[in-house]
């Protein structure tokens, strides 16, 4: 077996060694209902995964993601509920926000990292004044949208398995998706066949945008409201998702299929740890433990090959 093949079947076996457990520990979850809530949030953290995964792919990384997301969906609960118009053009300014600001990050040389902790102020800020306190509402057809009951396999494992073989397809196989994961792996080749990094630079971050908009609207669909710190926490999450899905954080090598299935681990982390009645602050630490325990199997993995 190639390394690429363990790396891509080392996402897949840490899914099923933890639903194992899940269910294991209650066996009644093993149903359509069951699978539904042990999931139930795993779309919008599965696209704001993708989100990351477009910006890990052309080596910079972004620490805004969880307050864009936020910022979305505060949006999506007010602004777009009441006033679709102007919530549907403040969510396309909001994109092209992010494309505006992967070509500032390339044509002035700064680093993502600082850029993107910057962004994160101005959208956490502009979250807080749409919506001061909890509230809002979902509009009607993203409340419906989120609430469909497909046959045979629930929604929320539907989904991402769409989102992760779209991305797949995209990524892998098409002409655009190849160079923009080419950006990350041999930037200056690119350059000298006369391809625009800066333009390369500004597609990465507006698709991450996009995913950055479904994601937040994915949320208020599922929460049916919002506030202004409902996914703070995907920042970390969705950079530990990539990571465990077998992406690197140099040479454009992620996976989106992986990817996808690290959001699903990290989710079922959660009510893995529910299960075990343990408070919900330990979740963030049980999060990193997985992710740290994959690092480790991968790193030893790579290690017996090379000896």
């Amino acid at each position: 077996m190639t390394r690429d093949q363990i790396r891509t079947l080392l996402p897949v076996v840490s899914l099923s060694v933890l639903l194992a457990a899940v269910f294991w520990l209650q066996p009644r979850a093993m149903s359509y209902f069951g699978v539904n809530l042990l999931f139930n949030l795993a779309i919008p953290l599965a696209l704001a995964t993708i989100a990351q995964m477009l910006i890990i792919m052309v080596n910079d990384i972004d620490l805004s993601i969880g307050t864009f997301v936020t910022f979305c969906a505060c949006v999506t609960a007010t602004l777009v509920n009441d006033t679709p118009l102007l919530g549907y053009a403040v969510l396309a300014a909001s994109v092209l926000a992010y494309a505006a600001m992967g070509a500032i990050i390339h044509a002035r040389g700064l680093p993502a990292i600082v850029v993107t902790l910057g962004a994160s102020f101005v959208w956490s800020g502009l979250a807080v004044l749409i919506l001061p306190s909890p509230g809002g509402a979902a509009p009607g057809w993203v409340r419906d949208l989120m609430s469909l009951k497909p046959i045979f396999v629930p929604l929320a494992v539907l989904a991402p398995i769409v989102i992760g073989l779209v991305m797949h397809l995209f990524i892998k196989r098409s002409s655009i998706g190849v160079v923009l994961q080419g950006v990350g792996g041999n930037e200056r080749a690119l350059d000298r066949s006369g391809w625009s990094i800066i333009g390369l630079k500004a597609l990465a971050y507006g698709l991450a945008g996009l995913f950055g908009v479904l994601a937040g609207m994915a949320l208020v669909g599922l929460t049916t409201a919002a506030d202004a710190n409902i996914a703070l926490r995907y920042t970390l999450l969705s950079i530990a998702g990539v990571i465990l899905g077998g992406g690197e954080f140099t040479g454009g090598r992620v996976s989106p299929i992986g990817a996808v299935i690290g959001a699903l681990t990290l989710t079922l982390a959660a009510s893995f740890l529910s299960f075990l009645r343990l408070s919900p602050d330990w979740q963030i630490g049980a999060q990193g433990a997985i992710l740290i325990l994959v690092l480790a199997a991968r790193l030893l993995i790579s290690y017996r090959r090379t000896a």
